[in-house]
């Protein structure tokens, strides 16, 4: 370790995130995250997970990275923005969400924080870091907020002030002591726009989400068949949604992303056909975070959905 102060070392973090091409980087100390351990023994309580049965495995390590990493002193936050120039992307009548647009973005996440852990040990030796993209117990959006990247919405979605919600989170839990943020104010007032707008009624009550209801876990996580209840409530979205994100009124703050992995492949801004066949599939999603759902799981949801 070098002689540089706390400060001194806080900054170097914050800069190389931003050098590598993270939009903003915050840090919070680690340990137990005691409101939202609460909010997530009743949400569970309430089967508001659904069939997302592994939400309730770990939760001792969701609620504390000390238990995930033993001797873990700092969680370094980073959002990177994917929101797009071109937001009419649509597979012939269908919508996907926006952060599918590109390549799978776990892999360029992984990619940037690894580089970004690798240039930390060149200038501070060799100290203990786990790098989570979306990838395990980790409460990423609430230690987002913990170190002042914005605050949780009513739709759930965390929110930076002047910038949005299109932003990937992701995290470097390790044992560097690093100065700490502290967590901004909720700037979503008496709006409620998020709330009035989601077409199967999943936001139950402002900052509360029935996942069970929502969109995208129909569309992804669900890996039986759509309740019919649904049927004519989807807005033709194939993979994900983002009509909370659309109508919040942070978002008009949004600027493209200058990601290239985050284009579209040109055969997929092409694509008109409705019908995608499971060879198309694999040509159009073979990098992609839809590869997720599988092509069973893909063509399900074209079958379900009503034509426009």
């Amino acid at each position: 370790m070098n002689a540089l102060s706390l400060a001194q070392q806080t900054q170097f973090v914050k800069s190389r995130a931003l050098a590598l091409g993270f939009d903003h980087c915050g840090i919070s100390r680690a340990g137990q995250l005691e409101d939202e351990a609460r909010k997530l023994e009743r949400w569970l309580n309430q089967g508001k997970h659904g069939s997302m049965s592994w939400m309730e495995n770990w939760f001792d390590k969701r609620i504390d990275p000390t238990k995930l990493m033993e001797g873990a002193k700092s969680v370094i936050s980073v959002l990177l923005n994917y929101a797009p120039a071109d937001d009419n992307l649509s597979i012939g009548p269908f919508k996907i969400s926006r952060y599918a647009y590109g390549q799978d973005y776990h892999d360029v996440l992984k990619k940037k924080l690894s580089l970004l852990v690798q240039e930390l040990q060149q200038q501070y030796g060799d100290f203990n870091a786990r790098i989570f993209v979306d990838s395990a117990p980790v409460m990423d959006k609430a230690w987002a907020k913990k170190s002042g990247l914005g605050w949780i919405g009513k739709n759930s979605n965390l929110i930076t002030k002047g910038a949005g919600s299109y932003f990937f989170i992701a995290e470097i839990i390790c044992d560097l002591e690093l100065e700490y943020d502290g967590a901004i104010k909720d700037y979503c007032g008496s709006c409620t726009r998020c709330v009035d707008a989601c077409p199967t009624d999943a936001i139950t009550e402002a900052y509360v989400v029935d996942g069970s209801k929502c969109i995208s876990y129909l569309t992804i996580e669900l890996k039986d068949s759509i309740p019919e209840e649904y049927k004519g409530k989807m807005e033709n979205w194939i993979f994900g949604c983002d009509i909370c994100q659309e109508v919040c009124p942070w978002n008009s703050f949004a600027v493209p992303h200058q990601n290239n992995e985050f284009l579209p492949k040109d055969e997929l801004k092409k694509w008109r056909d409705e019908e995608v066949t499971e060879e198309v599939f694999k040509t159009l999603f073979n990098k992609s975070a839809i590869k997720r759902t599988k092509y069973t799981g893909f063509h399900r949801n074209m079958k379900f959905l009503d034509k426009p």
